[in-house]
């Protein structure tokens, strides 16, 4: 079975609906193919070999969280660029990339599967778009949760605690907010939110100081690992409502 680009285009964006967000590249349909399809592959980033897995895998659309076109980025088709563009025009592949709709959504999105994953149910959401979630959470302290978090993603993660007092024990972590991929800006935000520990893909130089004078642990736990579970959700959805077929395809990647 088949159906129109141009209703599959429509079922995710009735269901991610990008209009509500303010992003750094476009959402939606990134590069025209074929006008039917009827097998998507999903994945995190367009990357040559996720394009290369998706020919092997005959697919008619990529479906993906990280596109090829981004906000100020050079728009000469040279290099890279030009090998990724070649291979989907080549082989007729249709490329959809949502970003920030991606990691929002409630259920699908990046930040509600990575709270799946994790076992947290978000009771709250803050920051810019609300992107970012909260949960409450039962951690003796920082380190038993970064341990759940390394067991669960099966990666090793990045962990700054708080300053050690003597005498005073580690701080148990009754709320844990998340925000997946390059959020570590967001830390201040989930301080705010009244967070014991934050959960993101990355951690910048001035998180470490933060986490350990605001007495609020910072777990880094992967870009790519932290946002490897919206795509596939949400394109399984989308394909099992219109018969298609439907594969994820992990293409590692140790950011």
């Amino acid at each position: 079975m088949s159906i129109p680009r141009s209703q599959l285009l429509q079922a995710f964006d009735s269901l991610l609906q990008p209009g509500r967000f303010q992003d750094y590249g476009p959402n939606g349909l990134q590069v025209e193919g074929r006008a039917g399809i009827a097998r998507i592959v999903s994945g995190v980033s367009a990357s040559r070999a996720l394009i290369e897995a998706a020919i092997a895998a005959r697919a008619d659309a990529l479906f993906v969280h990280h596109g090829l076109f981004w906000r100020g980025q050079d728009g000469r088709v040279t290099g890279w660029m030009k090998q990724r563009l070649q291979l989907l025009l080549a082989h007729d592949i249709n490329l959809f990339a949502y970003h920030l709709p991606l990691d929002a959504h409630a259920d699908l999105g990046n930040n509600a599967q990575l709270g799946r994953v994790l076992g947290l149910c978000a009771d709250a959401r803050f920051g810019e778009q609300d992107l970012g979630f909260a949960a409450p959470a039962a951690f003796a302290h920082a380190q038993a949760l970064a341990d759940h978090v390394a067991q669960a993603l099966g990666r090793a993660v990045t962990l700054v605690q708080p300053l050690a007092m003597d005498g005073v024990p580690p701080r148990p972590i009754r709320r844990v907010a998340w925000c997946t991929g390059g959020a570590q800006g967001w830390f201040e935000a989930a301080i705010a939110a009244g967070a014991d520990a934050f959960i993101t893909g990355e951690i910048s130089e001035p998180q470490a100081h933060l986490a350990r004078e605001m007495g609020v642990g910072f777990i880094a736990a992967g870009h790519h690992a932290t946002e490897r579970y919206g795509a596939p959700a949400v394109a399984a959805q989308v394909a099992a409502q219109f018969g298609l077929w439907h594969q994820f395809i992990e293409i590692d990647n140790p950011a």
